[in-house]
């Protein structure tokens, strides 16, 4: 065999291995399992947040107030817990700064709850991602005392900085990586009739503004972070009627889960940066009530919560509970 001949052999062999390698490592990613399924009567999960670096999902808690984190067996413990999570609504996974914030609220539901602070709590308690020790809480609802507090979403900048959406006054707060808290954004045009949810899921988008669901008439809404005040509503001719939770996938395309009467997620989609919207797609998810999501990868989960249940008085209590893939 000459020289060339050789080398054609030689290229041809480590072509051969590298596509055999190639298919070890596609065959030992191990698949991510369509539903975990957890398995704790009346615990009401509301808030989802997945945790990659130690392999777990983190939900909270509208009856009992902890932080649970859950595997993909559906196993379920303690996270993080302390008299002070009455209950506990939305979970941000604040990775550069090790941290899990926690929307703190008393919607009547818990064990915790008392006629002092039902519907008035708004707080944000926030703890160490690895050992789940308490870092600080802030009390928010005490920066507009004697009206009505809900704390109910977070959403965090580039710069540390929380927002936390009240769904019974209408403000978004803000908390600063330091822990201060200010009212961000406050105006009656965000508010919703007396007993009814407004304000509710909330994300943050890279390219400096706020993106907010109201719960009660459907609509989003765009903040900027430098001039709230000239917030707009993003126009859209889909009405998200009991719009709950927000995620970007993108910069250009948002889930919208909404509950209620519809049960349905929503692909929205926008081409000017979301001073307008459309409908991209539809999942209808059942009478489970999805409050929320995470993503995992380049997969998404949503959160069958069943709170629509507690809140109508449902007995027996709901005892399973599902982190499930969205599949359009």
């Amino acid at each position: 065999m000459n020289s060339l001949s050789l080398r054609l052999a030689g290229v041809a062999l480590l072509t051969t291995l590298a596509a055999c390698s190639d298919e070890k490592n596609e065959e030992a990613a191990p698949a991510t399992p369509d539903t975990i399924t957890i398995t704790r009567p009346a615990l009401y999960p509301e808030g989802l947040a997945y945790d990659a670096a130690n392999g777990r999902f983190l939900v909270s808690s509208f009856t009992t107030g902890a932080v649970g984190q859950v595997k993909d067996d559906g196993t379920y413990t303690t996270f993080a817990d302390d008299a002070q999570l009455v209950s506990s609504a939305g979970i941000f996974l604040d990775e550069p700064r090790n941290r899990v914030l926690v929307a703190v609220a008393d919607p009547g539901t818990g064990s915790r709850t008392t006629t002092a602070t039902q519907g008035k709590l708004a707080a944000l308690a926030s703890y160490n991602r690895t050992t789940g020790q308490r870092l600080a809480y802030v009390d928010l609802g005490g920066l507009r005392p004697g009206s009505s507090h809900f704390a109910n979403d977070v959403a965090v900048d580039a710069q540390g900085n929380a927002y936390v959406t009240d769904s019974f006054s209408p403000i978004i707060y803000k908390i600063d990586a330091q822990g201060n808290a200010s009212v961000f954004l406050e105006d009656s045009r965000l508010a919703a009739p007396t007993g009814f949810f407004g304000l509710n899921g909330i994300v943050f988008h890279p390219d400096g503004y706020l993106l907010v669901a109201k719960y009660d008439d459907g609509t989003l809404y765009k903040v900027p972070l430098t001039d709230p005040s000239s917030f707009i509503r993003v126009a859209s001719s889909q009405v998200f009627a009991s719009a709950d939770g927000l995620l970007l996938t993108d910069n250009n395309t948002l889930l919208v889960s909404t509950n209620g009467q519809l049960n349905t997620v929503f692909r929205v989609s926008t081409t000017d940066g979301w001073a307008t919207a459309k409908t991209a797609g539809t999942l209808a998810t059942g009478n489970v009530f999805p409050t929320t999501f995470t993503r995992r990868g380049t997969d998404v989960y949503m959160l069958q919560s069943y709170i629509g249940s507690l809140l109508a008085g449902q007995t027996p209590a709901v005892a399973q509970f599902t982190i499930q893939k969205v599949k359009f």
